[in-house]
């Protein structure tokens, strides 16, 4: 089988310099909530996830890890199938500094070395039990789970704007009846278990509807990024010319997944090989400690809790299934 690498982003909120350009930049484009600064916080987690991939993903070709300039100090940077990224090695200089984790992602594809088929991880995403080559990708394409969902529009969230942006280039260069027609097996999939009744009365309308959300990583073909920046390029760079992320006039790297199911290319997969947690909820601890998700995302974003007793859980939990120090610490 081809090779598969894993990429993950990361930036340390403490850092001097980070801390001090973005502040300098700041007052360039701040619209919404996504620039705050809890987003950023650090629960001093990201070691379980080397240690969870190395234990549950051992077959991985190489892990990029991309920040600013930035890494953990306890980062074994000899490891082999470690490369450090740094904004400056892939996306072009006039775009900046970003503080924009959208820019950040669009160009991914540019990665020097990069292998035509890679995972992308956002770093509150964790492998937290024995994964396959096959769970993510099969006969050289994607796995993935296309479920139709409606876009909502939820009060003080105008991060729909930017899935409307997303879904808007879908349904210009897609026809989703013939979509339909020529792909229904990957639309009426057993494998999407309970999901499969969302997909069956959404697939009457003329237009996509929108896509459902797993928050968990995803699979990526380099050939997927190259075609949707040779037919939307101008979006794509639009989006890269904020430093902050807006939602109202910009995409994100979800559409490159939309493209992905759009095109049919992609193997259907249970949604079930993982789960999206916000940091707060009762069962998240329980899930960890019990291996019950293979993946699973661990949001913090606007949550009220005791920050550091939340922490001492969460360290405490993974260190139940992750205790011993993986070769990426030094």
């Amino acid at each position: 089988m081809d090779k598969i690498d894993f990429v993950i982003t990361w930036v340390d909120e403490k850092d001097t310099r980070w801390k001090n350009d973005r502040k300098k930049y700041f007052n360039e484009i701040c619209d919404n909530s996504d620039n705050s600064d809890i987003r950023f916080r650090d629960w001093e987690i990201l070691k379980y996830w080397f240690r969870g991939v190395e234990k549950y993903a051992s077959w991985v070709n190489k892990i990029y890890f991309i920040t600013y300039g930035h890494v953990p100090k306890w980062l074994n940077l000899n490891n082999k199938k470690l490369v450090i990224v740094n904004h400056r090695d892939y996306i072009p200089k006039e775009y900046l500094p970003t503080f924009n984790s959208d820019a950040i992602e669009m160009n991914m594809y540019k990665i020097p070395g990069l292998s035509d088929k890679f995972v992308y991880f956002n770093d509150d995403m964790f492998i937290t039990n024995y994964v396959k080559k096959e769970d993510f990708f099969l006969n050289g394409l994607p796995c993935d789970s296309l479920i139709l969902s409606p876009i909502i529009v939820k009060p003080n969230d105008d991060f729909y704007k930017k899935i409307c942006n997303n879904m808007l280039i879908i349904n210009s260069n897609f026809n989703f009846k013939e979509n339909i027609n020529k792909n229904k097996r990957l639309y009426l999939s057993f494998k999407y278990n309970k999901y499969l009744l969302k997909n069956i009365p959404l697939m009457i309308y003329d237009y996509f509807p929108g896509f459902n959300n797993f928050h968990l990583p995803i699979s990526y073909l380099k050939s997927t990024f190259e075609d949707v920046w040779n037919k939307e390029r101008k979006i794509l760079q639009k989006t890269m010319s904020y430093r902050f992320r807006n939602n109202s006039e910009t995409i994100n790297h979800w559409i490159f997944q939309y493209w992905q199911f759009a095109l049919g290319k992609f193997i259907p997969r249970n949604p079930n090989i993982g789960r999206f947690f916000k940091i707060n909820d009762n069962d998240l601890l329980i899930s960890i400690t019990n291996n019950k998700y293979k993946m699973i995302c661990i949001n913090d974003f606007e949550c009220e809790m005791n920050y550091e007793k939340r922490k001492k859980q969460l360290i405490e939990s993974f260190e139940k299934i992750l205790p011993d120090k993986s070769s990426f610490e030094k």
